[in-house]
């Protein structure tokens, strides 16, 4: 297993090489998320845009809390790499994609029950409802692939392998490019055109890496024979990654909140913030690639005893999360008229989309910063105390905000005010917490 062994060699090399593959796949994956808003903007109209782009916050909801499991499953798999405990690995990576498949049937089922009334409570302008509806039912179909290849793109990474879940993304996600054109302009669907080309491209890409691992692409290998659910490993999978599922669901939710009150002022509005957001997102995975490397490096250093390495690990994260991450954010506010032109040409569309995009991108290295913190802690194994911060940070911040002062200044520009001020109350906190408990020992005992 020393193939993709992380507790020796260039921390700062290692940690850039493990995250830039995570980012691009992070952007590739909002880049074909984005063809799907582009597609139906050009082709089909601003009010097809709003209904994909109303969708974003309750998919996210849906699919977080089983996305906190795949970041259990990635700090547990890591761990047992660092102490080079092969059987329990294989065991860790079983059950994962086992949980993996049960968790996407279960959310199918609950999403089809309920589409539209969670739109219809978020809600929804009249005018998109029914294709903002006729879109999730159709995405909701691909959810266990879905959930299956985040899964399995956490059981490379756990390894220290982030290409080859990249390759699988570029191979899925040029065919549903193409997909996306076929379904609108050849066939003459709408909405449920380029979700039929999402669910089609995310069968593919959690294929190519399920073949990946039974033809022994990692050190381990999978195989019929073994797969059945550990119960002491998904005991520890929950423990850590069911505080931060939760954060994931209730973070949704605050969105969910902020995302009705845009829907309240109209499609313009919701259309210029779905455009803006398939651009802002691409600063958040830049940093956020840097937390998950964090969290990788850490529980592997953490596994083999090593506790200097992985502070060094959270350093070089967090240097880089600000460098990298917060250069392309701004550049991304630079170049942001004419990608939003991209979307839709409306001149209102783009106005919403760049109030949006100088209100959030230039506050998002706050955010990665909360992140890779978070995302250290994880790795040591400490998962509910991030996540209670974040909450209360985060959440609490924004729904105050939104019940608050938003209701008597209904205004795009003092919505968004809402994302900078909870971003610096959390960092403050988490900040905070990080340094009291490094001095009572935080990874002085090994898991």
């Amino acid at each position: 297993m020393k193939k993709n062994d992380l507790t020796q060699g260039n921390l700062k090399v290692q940690i850039l090489l493990l995250a830039m593959p995570l980012a691009f796949n992070g952007i590739l994956q909002q880049l074909f998320n984005a063809a799907d808003v582009a597609v139906v903007g050009q082709f089909v109209g601003k009010e097809a845009m709003a209904a994909v782009g109303a969708n974003g916050a309750v998919i996210n909801i849906m699919i977080t809390l089983f996305m906190g499991l795949a970041l259990g499953a990635n700090v547990v798999i890591s761990r047992f790499t660092g102490q080079k405990n092969r059987e329990q690995v294989e065991n860790s990576v079983h059950t994962a994609i086992l949980v993996a498949l049960i968790s996407g049937v279960i959310v199918t089922i609950f999403g089809e029950a309920f589409a539209r009334m969670i739109l219809r409570a978020m809600s929804v302008p009249s005018d998109v409802l029914s294709m903002a509806v006729l879109y999730l039912r159709v995405y909701l179909i691909g959810m266990p692939v879905i959930l299956l290849y985040n899964f399995e793109s956490a059981i490379f990474q756990s390894q220290g392998d982030t290409r080859t879940p990249l390759y699988a993304l570029i191979a899925s996600g040029i065919v549903n490019v193409f997909l996306n054109l076929f379904f609108v302009l050849v066939v003459h669907m709408t909405v449920d055109g380029v979700a039929t080309a999402t669910v089609i491209s995310n069968v593919i890409s959690s294929a190519v890496l399920f073949v990946c691992l039974c033809r022994g692409r990692l050190p381990v290998t999978i195989s019929r024979s073994r797969f059945h659910i550990n119960g002491s490993i998904i005991r520890e999978m929950v423990r850590i990654g069911l505080p931060a599922g939760i954060q994931g669901m209730v973070f949704s939710v605050s969105n969910i909140i902020i995302q009705s009150g845009i829907n309240s002022l109209g499609t313009d509005v919701v259309a210029g913030s779905s455009a803006s957001a398939n651009l802002e997102i691409i600063g958040f995975y830049l940093v956020d690639s840097f937390a998950q490397a964090c969290t990788t490096f850490v529980g592997q250093n953490y596994g083999a005893g090593d506790v200097k390495r992985c502070r060094e690990s959270l350093k070089w994260s967090l240097l880089e999360s600000i460098v990298i991450g917060g250069s392309v954010s701004m550049l991304l506010v630079a170049v942001g008229r004419p990608l939003l032109h991209i979307f839709n040409p409306d001149p209102s569309v783009i106005e919403y989309g760049m109030m949006r995009l100088e209100g959030i991108l230039p506050y998002e290295i706050l955010n990665g910063a909360i992140d890779v913190i978070s995302g250290a802690m994880r790795g040591y194994g400490e998962s509910m105390k991030p996540a209670i911060v974040t909450l209360v940070g985060v959440c609490g911040v924004r729904i105050t905000w939104i019940y608050t002062y938003f209701q008597s200044h209904q205004r795009f520009d003092v919505l968004l005010r809402a994302y900078p001020m909870s971003w610096i109350v959390t960092l403050a906190i988490m900040t905070v917490m990080y340094v009291v408990m490094r001095k009572n020992g935080l990874g002085q005992q090994r898991a």
